[in-house]
């Protein structure tokens, strides 16, 4: 899989304190640095490569227009809201009509993946983590929002990490439906999850 090199560049600048360069969304903020990846390190706090390449296979940058720009299309569960654009952006200010740049999505993509990988690292606090693990619960969190509340992080916390893995499969439904692109992307989050 090919990345923007622009994207990894706006990663660089950031992780060395600069802001990316201007977009609209706004430009993300710094992430903290990344933790030990090793077994039984506490819970690392910015999502890996693994993780990231994970988010944008499922994801993908969709509804590229001829002039290369990305427009806005409705959830493929419900035909409607959530409006997404880009690398799977949600929420205010995106709707039908909604156009982005390339760099806009990337920015976007920077900006959230900061925000979910501090949700994750807070949800986990100092319970033993590995980067695997960590980027297969910032996928989920990304496309479900529910860390918070998920058995997946309870058992997680108590160590059940086995049981914790299983728990990703019962997160394939959306609209009331059954989708078959979310069971790919459960598995492959819990392939993620069990390589610690």
């Amino acid at each position: 899989m090919e990345f923007s090199f622009d994207f990894f560049e706006a990663l660089r600048r950031m992780k060395a304190g600069h802001d990316p360069a201007p977009a609209s969304p706004p430009s993300a903020p710094s992430p903290a640095p990344a933790a030990s990846a090793s077994p039984g390190a506490k819970a690392p706090s910015a999502i890996g490569p693994d993780g990231l390449a994970l988010i944008k296979q499922f994801e993908g940058c969709a509804r590229a227009r001829k002039d290369g720009r990305f427009e806005a299309y409705p959830d493929p569960a419900t035909g409607g809201a959530p409006w997404t654009i880009g690398w799977g952006a949600t929420g205010r200010g995106i709707s039908p009509g909604t156009v982005w740049t390339q760099a806009e999505c990337d920015v976007r993509l920077e900006h959230d993946l900061v925000r979910f990988a501090r949700d994750v690292a807070r949800a986990l606090g100092d319970a033993p983590t590995s980067q695997g693990q960590f980027d297969a619960m910032v996928s989920c969190h990304y496309n479900t929002g529910a860390i918070a509340k998920a058995a997946l992080t309870k058992l997680h916390l108590a160590g059940q990490f086995e049981a914790a893995a299983q728990e990703f499969s019962k997160w394939v439904n959306a609209g009331g439906k059954r989708m078959a692109g979310l069971v790919r992307r459960r598995e492959a989050e819990a392939r993620l999850y069990r390589q610690r």
